[in-house]
């Protein structure tokens, strides 16, 4: 229990230097995951307002971007790349401010660190030990079985898309390639809703619930485009991570969690989802 609650430390920012924090968190957001539950909102009212309703409804994640196999692989390596560059914005930014005082004239401190000082903010230097990957088995357990449960009733309620998680042709590089955008997914989430957000927001004096709520209402609402049912689950799951990460000492065991559950959904649906159809369980 010595290390119960401990992460992330942080020191609450100066009044005079509030505003500058809080224009990073807007412009971050704006730029990433923000921007993505505005378009979920947006993609949620076209599916609610289709003929049938949400429930005849289909989302569908990791499609095929090309005919010609070479581009569409070509254009999916493209897309997780520059999908991951918004985690080296947020390790850049919590490396400039990690722990020079700050300029009153400038109103930010600047240490000189690279990526790796923001790394071991967000607790990412565990991230290959057998301890993260053992507490992210756990935590995918916890989320991933209850979540599926989740799912089906939505669907029988008619509150839930239907939800395709991979539709790539069949090629030889289509696994990879979704065990990549499974990387990509874990990092990019966990670090800015579960890491940087966190970290910012007490920085400016918020209290731990309103940082619990600030979390799971994004991670929530980014997944809105698949229904209400994912809404409720993945802001329940916001919840668990954030209780994690603070408990863990970091988001090593959250990212290890993320990819073991989206490689399950992704690379699981490539291999078997007309057999899962057929049951009836999740169409």
């Amino acid at each position: 229990m010595t290390q119960s609650f401990r992460w992330p430390q942080t020191e609450v920012t100066p009044a005079w230097a509030r505003p500058r924090v809080r224009a990073e968190v807007w412009i971050v957001l704006g730029l990433t995951l923000g921007q993505s539950a505005v378009f979920a909102v947006l993609s949620l009212l076209r599916k609610l307002t289709a003929e049938g309703g949400l429930g005849a409804q289909t989302s569908t994640l990791n499609a095929s971007q090309a005919s010609q196999p070479w581009l569409d692989l070509l254009i999916q390596l493209a897309q997780i790349g520059f999908g991951l560059v918004p985690v080296l914005l947020v390790l850049w930014l919590l490396a400039a401010r990690s722990s020079a005082p700050a300029d009153r004239c400038s109103g930010v401190g600047f240490t000189g660190a690279g990526f790796a000082a923001g790394a071991a903010r967000l607790g990412l230097h565990d991230l290959w030990s057998r301890r993260a990957w053992g507490r992210g088995c756990l935590l995918a357990a916890v989320i991933g079985l209850p979540g599926l449960a989740l799912y089906a009733v939505g669907r029988l309620l008619g509150l839930t898309a239907n939800v395709v998680p991979a539709a790539l042709d069949a090629h030889w590089w289509s696994i990879p390639v979704l065990l990549l955008a499974a990387v990509e997914a874990a990092v990019l989430e966990e670090t800015i809703v579960s890491g940087w957000l966190a970290i910012r927001l007490r920085e400016i004096a918020w209290g731990w619930p309103a940082v619990f709520v600030a979390a799971a209402l994004l991670r929530g609402s980014y997944h809105l485009y698949q229904g209400i049912g994912p809404f409720v689950g993945n802001a329940v799951m916001g919840v668990v991570f954030l209780w994690a990460a603070r408990r863990w000492g970091g988001v090593a065991p959250l990212v290890a969690a993320h990819f073991l559950l989206d490689t399950c959904a992704f690379v699981g649906w490539q291999l078997a989802g007309p057999w899962l159809l057929s049951t009836g369980l999740l169409g």
